[in-house]
């Protein structure tokens, strides 16, 4: 029989998502609140993890967005990956990260993982884009990823994503999608006069183009250059009629899935 697929939010952009016997972690954040460095500005962490490392337990996989912003990987989440089989992330992140299990993906390929019960759980890279449309260059590389397997939902992982033409792409390549796992907070930094990341209206739409059965929003608090939380990503779905397929996760908390 085929575990259930559950989601613990630790907190911002980590998750963990118990999938066809497999433990994967998003993007793994555990310092505690204060100042982190990147260039010559910093961003401000203001909450800690819901839940330690040593509470979470197993890590079989850390599914990586990108390494360069502390807001998705942070100092005792990057000790972590040194403790991880395998760390699946962008052609740079595994370049720099320079440990042994970091596996590069690039968009539109994919990777198997052997399931305890025999069979594999399927990781697909998808493109993501943070920020406007030509900010790549400014913003670094960053991975979203659609998790798939036999008697499993397919579950798509935006990663830090903010455009809806990679939405409809995944949509388009990939579905159908049972389930989403949106990284929201509508991101925004003094350097630029543009949003690095969804906004609640942005993920209904982004609903909208994948109908999956349900949307949990991550990366909506924690950080103070958020400039939306998850109360607006509850208002744009109940605006646009789709909160019946929100399903919010406090920190600390575990739900467990249907499909």
């Amino acid at each position: 029989m085929v575990e259930p697929t559950r989601i613990t939010l630790v907190g911002g952009p980590s998750a963990l998502i118990e999938y066809g016997g497999l433990r994967l972690l998003t993007d793994p954040t555990f310092d505690p609140p204060g100042e982190h460095p990147i260039g010559p500005r910093s961003l401000t962490k203001l909450t800690g993890p819901a839940v330690s490392e040593a509470e979470l337990g197993r890590v079989d996989v850390v599914l990586l967005s990108h390494d360069q912003h502390p807001d998705n990987l942070d100092d005792a989440g990057r000790a972590l990956l040194a403790r991880v089989p395998r760390v699946i992330t962008t052609d740079a992140a595994a370049e720099r990260l320079g440990i042994g299990g970091a596996v590069a993906l690039a968009p539109w390929t994919h990777l198997e993982l052997a399931r305890p019960d025999g069979g594999a759980v399927t990781v697909y890279g998808t493109p993501a884009v943070h920020g406007p449309v030509g900010f790549d260059a400014s913003s670094g590389p960053v991975i979203g990823f659609v998790l798939a397997g036999d008697d499993l939902p397919t579950v798509y992982v935006s990663g830090d994503n903010a455009s809806l033409r990679v939405v409809d792409e995944v949509a388009d390549n990939l579905g159908p999608v049972d389930g989403a796992v949106l990284f929201c907070g509508r991101a925004r930094t003094a350097r630029l006069d543009a949003y690095l990341t969804l906004s609640g209206r942005k993920a209904a739409r982004a609903a909208e183009l994948l109908d999956p059965s349900w949307v949990v929003p991550v990366h909506a608090e924690g950080w103070a250059h958020f400039s939306e939380g998850v109360a607006e990503v509850v208002e744009a779905f109940d605006d646009a009629g789709l909160g019946h397929l929100l399903r919010v996760i406090d920190p600390g908390e575990t739900v467990e899935f249907d499909w």
